[in-house]
């Protein structure tokens, strides 16, 4: 079994793939995130939105298009953050310390912004296995990184019980936009929901720092007042208000998201790996050793996710283009040749 570099457990760690296994950034190919590896080009915009501080109209736009194109009620307190992982962070000191029930495997980052809030946290499997102490439950829908999806009556029936004890569920659509009819983003603005969206791995841009929490107005208010002022840019604001207010541009993404599956699914399919689970923008693979294949893979220059609490797993994104899916294809064929097919 291959030892799992410490600084390799997060998608995204190019600079520390690099300094480990040689290469340029231009050489690698990095699918270790789970973002649309495709975006469209970006709209232009106004210097001023570099000059200046983003005025309240610009935000009120912004959040006009999120509740149109997310199907967000009037009623919905809707707030917008430096990317979803602000949100995360700031959401647990707004509530009364209890029991937090996460059901995992699943994004590590809801648990550790718990723990470090001063909450109890237990991982559960299952929605069913929720305590009867439990104020707080955490679901990620669909679940990163084994794709398991729960529908929308299940998880607004959790919200409910949730909220006759005082409770909240927190479910994290971050994967939703790609197959959106899962979502519960319909649902909120009542008591005891709240959903986080992401911006970047939908449109492909993770740098720009854009993320939305949909619940009631008053913890709306109270997670913008945790924030801060301008705690997103202009120019963010502006592209969120631009591309979430396209409905042509997002089915067309949405269109070429699903090849870019398609495609992934078939490389892996003609090399013998079977996913263990994923989503429209990754998939989950297994093999006996994949911390071995992770490395044998970054030895080819692609970077993928390992997973230090199941090292049978890897997490692969998607492809852009034919020519990537041809590279990961030889890459995974000469790896697996190295190492050894999956049992």
């Amino acid at each position: 079994m291959a030892a799992l570099d410490p600084a390799l457990r997060h998608g995204g760690a190019l600079d520390a793939a690099i300094a480990r296994f040689g290469g340029q950034r231009a050489e690698w190919l990095d699918l270790s995130t789970g973002i649309n590896p495709a975006p469209p080009p970006l709209p232009d915009l106004s210097p001023a939105l570099w000059q200046r501080l983003p005025e309240a109209e610009l935000g009120a736009s912004a959040i006009a298009a999120a509740r149109s194109c997310y199907g967000a009620p009037l009623q919905a307190g809707i707030v917008a953050a430096p990317g979803t992982q602000a949100l995360i962070a700031a959401l647990p000191s707004l509530l009364p310390h209890g029991r937090v029930a996460i059901l995992e495997p699943t994004y590590s980052g809801h648990r550790l912004a718990f723990e470090t809030a001063g909450h109890a946290v237990i991982g559960i499997a299952a929605l069913t296995e929720v305590p009867a102490e439990a104020t707080i439950a955490v679901v990620v829908n669909p679940n990163n990184p084994d794709g398991s999806v729960h529908e929308p009556a299940e998880l607004l029936a959790l919200a409910e019980r949730l909220a006759a004890r005082g409770g909240l569920l927190v479910v994290d659509e971050a994967f939703a936009d790609a197959d959106p009819g899962r979502s519960v983003a319909f649902a909120t603005g009542r008591p005891g929901l709240l959903v986080h969206r992401s911006f970047g791995k939908f449109f492909g841009l993770a740098g720009l720092r854009l993320g939305f929490a949909l619940t009631t107005p008053g913890l709306a208010d109270a997670l913008r007042g945790q924030l801060g002022a301008w705690a997103v840019s202009g120019p963010a604001l502006a592209v969120g208000a631009a591309w979430l207010g396209d409905a042509r541009l997002c089915a067309d993404i949405r269109a070429s998201i699903a090849r870019q599956h398609g495609l992934l699914a078939a490389t892996l399919a003609a090399t013998g790996l079977t996913p263990v689970g994923g989503t429209q923008l990754f998939q989950t693979i297994r093999h006996p050793d994949a911390s071995a294949l992770f490395a044998a893979l970054c030895r080819r220059h692609i970077l993928a996710r390992p997973f230090a609490y199941r090292p049978d797993w890897l997490r692969i994104g998607n492809v852009a283009d034919e020519a990537e899916a041809g590279r990961l294809g030889a890459a995974l064929d000469d790896a697996l040749g190295e190492i050894g097919p999956p049992a």
